[in-house]
């Protein structure tokens, strides 16, 4: 039973009823989430008090190329979560906009007919640049939204760079959805992709090289020798509602292994462990990088048009200001 704490957080004029997120408060849940991606005044203090009510929802990442058809499989998994009474919370992220800085793709282009469900949320997150695309924000969004209430918490990455690879560190189960153009065999696929799948969804599997693009994938587990948990291959054609629940089915199953196993509490400690890393890393780097030092910096490297010192002589002097 999710512990109820009656408060409020003061963030930018405007209060937001920590007690209103913990019972789904659709406009609550929003309000946090804008704070904490906008590193508003008072986030760090909002993911202080929510995150003792986290660790009940069962977070999924959907990884795999674009075009794969991941955020129709989002759909439809949604649709079959909430039919079974299931609230849901969804975090797509979307490539940045050049202009705006924001989602490219935007909420209200991907929402497909659950604006007005109270059981599922969605929110489009854009890269913003982070190198992989993911960045702290994501996984404080995705706290705010397991606080909340939700059953089930899907993160679809954008399908580029490192993204594809660091939403395995942030879900329970990870899903790599693939489809028969993904290349002739797994060599055409990224290093590291095949290492990361709880669950691989073979998509469009109706077209020609599905057959072989299974017996690849069969062949590429059958060389990994650290498989406690044997991947499972969904075939699935998510626009015909084809193999979605199979694929429920698998991710309810691999949900009931890391329990029985004991896994998940190992899992999400290795997950905070690598959070907390994460921010003191961010918080260092911030405090390191003054104004006076980045100009230094320009001045060391261009200095006179003299060949610049070595990297460690120039940060040498950096600490020295």
């Amino acid at each position: 039973m999710r512990r109820i704490v009656f408060q409020s957080i003061f963030l930018l004029t405007m209060a937001i009823n920590i007690d209103d997120i913990y019972n789904g408060d659709l406009r609550a849940i929003a309000r946090a989430i804008s704070v904490v991606e906008n590193s508003s005044s008072g986030a760090t203090e909002l993911i202080e008090k929510i995150y003792p009510n986290t660790g009940s929802a069962h977070r999924i990442g959907i990884t795999g190329p674009p075009g794969a058809g991941k955020s129709t499989l989002v759909d439809k998994l949604t649709h079959l979560y909430t039919e079974s009474g299931k609230s849901i919370g969804i975090v797509a992220i979307d490539p940045t906009s050049p202009f705006s800085g924001g989602a490219l793709l935007g909420d209200r282009l991907r929402l497909q007919g659950f604006s007005l469900n109270k059981d599922v949320f969605f929110r489009s997150m854009a890269s913003r640049g982070s190198s992989g695309g993911i960045s702290r924000k994501t996984g404080e969004v995705v706290d705010i939204l397991d606080s909340s209430g939700k059953d089930v918490v899907m993160i679809e990455t954008v399908g580029v760079g490192q993204s594809e690879l660091e939403v395995a560190g942030m879900a329970d189960t990870t899903i790599v959805v693939l489809v028969p153009e993904s290349g002739d065999g797994i060599q055409a696929m990224k290093a590291g992709l095949m290492e990361i799948a709880d669950i691989f969804v073979l998509n469009k599997s109706d077209r020609e090289g599905a057959d072989l693009m299974i017996a690849n994938i069969s062949e590429s587990l059958e060389l990994r020798d650290d498989l406690n948990w044997t991947p499972k291959i969904v075939k699935t054609s998510a626009i015909n509602n084809e193999g979605i629940v199979e694929l429920k089915e698998s991710i309810e199953e691999h949900a009931e292994w890391l329990s029985s196993e004991e896994l998940i509490g190992s899992k999400r400690n290795i997950r905070l462990i690598n959070r907390v890393k994460e921010i003191i890393l961010e918080e260092l780097n911030e405090q390191f990088w003054t104004d006076e030092r980045r100009s230094l910096l320009e001045k060391f490297v261009s200095e006179n048009g003299k060949k610049p010192d070595s990297p460690y002589k120039i940060i040498e002097n950096l600490k020295k200001v």
